[in-house]
């Protein structure tokens, strides 16, 4: 490009051989060039005009200089606006066997490739005992005499099959279409079942998707929808790039030469010392750092890795599993955090939602019986539900789907864990009401759910019952907190029930022991009560 001031190798070629360098880009800031490198960052042109075309873009932005460059070009027929996409290629043929057959063969005399007719596909491979490499160079097919020499039926010519297979994108790369419509044996998926089902609603993937699967799908699907095969441009309506979880939490101190500890806040290379990892049980946290618990004033590294074999970090799900069933690890996965963010993997934070489980096993099974055994059936009755029993489930089916359907599954599940706590507190555990709050925790816990479900009377699977709705009427929260003021002066506050009037919530004040001292030996001369908003209870102290 020679644009030694602002491109790097230009720079340097430039200054070995002691070529003008001329700056046409300052920063923003009117901070300067540096001298000794090339200034590569957005900023303002200068030296950027021609008396003899009168083209000026000196004082321009960078982006709006390019933009008013390719303008003047296309205006004045030196050239034409063009975007140019950088592609790689797709190395589409494997040398194994396992990956889909290509459907084409070579006649033997001319070498020329050769389609398989539609009549005989699927191609498929050969029974084979030894895949191992031919040592020729050739693929393993190529063993397999019998199935690599065929005859071009059309022209009655021997002809060899490619040996070579395809990387099994063959296959992935459209097998959503498959899905629409898997047994058709006559086409690759119905026009009226593809049309009824396209697009995909949400494609969930890590963010290498976007230069590998997600990329050769829409490839594949562009290419169908030209031929007419698929009724949309685009194979799915919503891309979900879902975070990485990270090993646990490494804590790391940093030992000087002389073998003394040093505060990881004074280290600035690392490198020149020694480094020991410390267990998590010899940390303690202090503010937003992390000190050695038998030493506060020394700090220490905090931090997590990618989970790799070579940093011993990796959590065995089977591990997992065995020791806190396949639900716990299911919940705790969507309970760690948004999931689009990355996330630090904890073993403590398993133990948590492991307990949750549990609690919502005894809330609906009840205690374990004297050998330890549960009881077949539940502790719920069918009583007539109350109110404020309603309005906790029907507050936690609002939660639960509103977060289910924006992919926010934490706090759905914070949801599920706050209509816990409330339902340890009632005396009674209506059917109805537990029954629907199973059908809630059912996605994130299929096992457990099943189970209870089972347990409370059902024989079908509540795979196929349908989802809760929360009804309106008892959403609203009928509790307000009204300020409790004594002379003026606020001195708590009080939960009544909305629409409660002066002299029932002066008779609550009076009962709570809070207020007991602002009251007694005091006689109330005056009360000014605002209906919701506030009570001002005028006192004189008795002489």
């Amino acid at each position: 490009m020679a644009v030694p001031a602002h491109d790097s190798r230009d720079y340097e070629f430039a200054t070995k051989y002691n070529l003008p360098i001329r700056q046409v880009v300052i920063p923003k800031d009117d901070s300067g060039c540096a001298t000794d490198k090339a200034y590569t960052g957005e900023g303002i042109m200068i030296n950027s005009s021609s008396d003899r075309s009168q083209f000026d873009i000196n004082g321009l932005s960078t982006a709006e200089a390019a933009a008013k460059v390719i303008e003047w070009v296309e205006r004045t027929r030196h050239g034409k606006k063009k975007v140019n996409y950088k592609l790689r290629d797709w190395l589409f043929a494997r040398q194994r066997y396992w990956g889909e057959p290509f459907p084409v063969f070579f006649l033997e005399d001319t070498g020329e490739a050769v389609p398989v007719p539609e009549s005989d596909l699927p191609v498929t491979l050969p029974e084979m005992d030894d895949f191992t490499p031919t040592g020729t160079g050739e693929p393993p097919l190529a063993k397999s005499i019998s199935w690599v020499n065929t005859t071009d039926l059309l022209s009655g010519k021997p002809a060899k099959r490619e040996t070579n297979t395809m990387p099994q994108w063959a296959g992935s790369c459209w097998y959503y279409l498959r899905f629409m419509d898997p047994k058709n044996s006559q086409a690759l998926v119905d026009e009226s079942k593809e049309r009824y089902w396209s697009p995909v609603d949400v494609y969930v993937g890590g963010a290498e998707h976007s230069v590998l699967h997600l990329l050769y799908s829409r490839f594949w699907h562009k290419v169908l929808y030209d031929i007419g095969v698929v009724s949309t441009r685009e194979p799915f309506k919503c891309l979900i790039n879902q975070g990485m979880i990270l090993g646990e939490v490494e804590y790391t101190a940093f030992i000087n030469k002389k073998g003394d500890l040093v505060s990881a806040d004074l280290v600035d290379y690392i490198n020149e010392y020694r480094q020991e990892k410390v267990p998590a049980s010899n940390v303690l946290k202090s503010g937003e750092a992390y000190v050695l618990k038998n030493n506060p004033s020394v700090r220490i590294n905090a931090r997590a890795h990618k989970m790799s074999k070579s940093r011993g970090n990796v959590i065995n799900p089977d591990d997992i599993v065995n020791d806190y069933g396949a639900d716990s690890l299911r919940l705790y996965e969507m309970f760690m955090g948004p999931l689009r963010d990355t996330k630090v993997w904890s073993t403590n934070g398993v133990e948590g939602v492991h307990r949750f489980l549990g609690r919502t096993w005894r809330l609906i099974v009840g205690y374990p019986l004297s050998d330890g055994s549960y009881r077949e059936t539940t502790i719920t009755t069918d009583v007539e539900p109350s109110h404020e029993q309603l309005r906790n489930l029907h507050q936690c089916i609002r939660k639960v789907t509103e977060e289910m359907e924006g992919t926010r599954y934490n706090t759905a599940i914070s949801a599920m864990m706050e209509f816990v706590n409330a339902a340890y507190k009632w005396e009674t555990h209506p059917r109805s009401i537990l029954e629907n709050f199973v059908l809630l925790l059912s996605p994130f816990a299929p096992h457990i759910a099943e189970e209870l479900w089972q347990r409370l009377g059902h024989a079908d699977s509540l795979a196929y019952e349908p989802w809760p709705e929360a009804e309106e009427q008892y959403l609203k929260d009928d509790m307000i907190v009204l300020p409790i003021q004594i002379n003026g002066k606020t001195r708590g506050k009080l939960q009544l029930r909305e629409g409660s009037g002066e002299d029932e919530a002066f008779a609550a004040v009076v009962q709570d022991k809070h207020f007991e001292k602002y009251l007694s030996g005091h006689t109330v001369r005056k009360r000014i009560y605002v209906p919701g908003r506030i009570l001002n209870i005028i006192v004189q102290q008795n002489k």
